[in-house]
């Protein structure tokens, strides 16, 4: 099992299969986009099921989550799902996407065994898209929505970053737009993990701000605590339910205490926090003529030395030199 110094067991992988992006979201990257790690770099398909064949064998691993950049640049990922949905134990399997490419996507992926996904959405303003992303996308996205939804992979979550004087007037509408459409929107706070490093937490939109707005809108009521476990988002019940919308405060209500994930980045470095400093490089070990018990070794103690906490409230906190699009969400 993969567990830390304060008792908490890693079940949950996220895997990057690209640092690539088609968009520049401006709370990722710059607009003229970053310097890609070069393909050699990049961990191959029979790479990267390996590594997750040892999780999921080995380590205790129960959900896979496939991200970026924008895992649907990966040529090879509906077959990556595929021998990812082979394994025994059979992992759960999800994928975190901009949505783009999607709408042709989702069949073929939810054949290969892919459970669910989650799609960021920040805006229903094709002018705000553009300003937001530095491209005109938006009805790839809501397309790619619509097929993920028809195409069996629910519930399909919607992650949305208020950014204020952008689009945090949108939370009602968002809300209304999945609501209408059975989607689970997730509000999350935005995090230090811009490319650019501009983040200051003047300019976030705070979980009581995004609760505040849909107070004006709509009944909200919290749900048990107690069921929330490992999950990263608060939920909450819409008008007496079923509905519900969830708020992830990553910065002002942390959840590290219970938390479950361990990172693999697209070019092999384990990552036991998003905010880490430290990664451990499982690729070269592999190319190396590892066997999987040494790298399963080299796995266990690059977790075991996870921090308590992310630290962004610390006054010694340091942004990760990786932006978002390197680590993987």
């Amino acid at each position: 099992m993969l567990v830390d110094t304060f008792g908490r067991t890693a079940t949950d992988l996220r895997v990057s299969l690209t640092d690539r992006c088609n968009l520049r979201c401006a709370y990722c990257m710059p607009p003229e986009g970053l310097e890609w790690l070069p393909k050699p770099e990049l961990l191959t398909d029979d790479e990267v099921v390996r590594l997750v064949r040892l999780g999921v064998e080995q380590l205790g691993i129960t959900e896979v989550r496939y991200t970026g950049g924008e895992p649907l640049l990966r040529r090879g990922i509906a077959d990556i799902v595929r021998r990812t949905a082979e394994l025994a134990p059979r992992p759960q399997i999800s994928l975190t996407t901009n949505g783009i490419g999607l709408e042709r996507l989702a069949g073929p992926l939810a054949e290969a065994g892919l459970d669910r996904v989650n799609v960021s959405l920040d805006t229903l303003d094709q002018e705000v898209f553009k300003r937001l992303a530095h491209r005109d996308r938006l009805a790839d996205v809501l397309a790619g929505l619509a097929a993920a939804r028809d195409a069996g992979l629910l519930p399909v979550k919607v992650n949305t970053v208020l950014m204020r004087g952008v689009n945090d007037h949108e939370a009602v509408p968002l809300l209304r737009y999945c609501l209408d459409r059975g989607y689970h929107l997730r509000f999350i706070e935005q995090m230090p993990l811009d490319a650019q490093h501009g983040w200051t937490r003047k300019d976030m939109i705070t979980a009581d701000e995004i609760l505040a707005r849909l107070g004006e809108a709509f009944a909200l009521e919290p749900e048990g605590a107690a069921e929330r476990g490992s999950a990263p988002a608060e939920t909450f019940t819409v008008d007496g339910g079923p509905a519900r919308v969830g708020v992830i405060g990553s910065v002002t209500r942390p959840f590290c205490g219970a938390c479950d994930r361990v990172r693999l980045t697209a070019d092999g470095q384990v990552r036991n926090c998003l905010f880490a400093t430290e990664e451990s490089n499982l690729r070269d070990a592999a190319r190396a003529g590892a066997s999987d018990d040494e790298l399963a070794d080299r796995w266990r103690k690059a977790v075991w030395a996870k921090r308590p906490g992310h630290g962004i409230d610390d006054p010694a906190f340091l942004q990760p030199a990786r932006p978002m699009s390197a680590i993987g969400g």
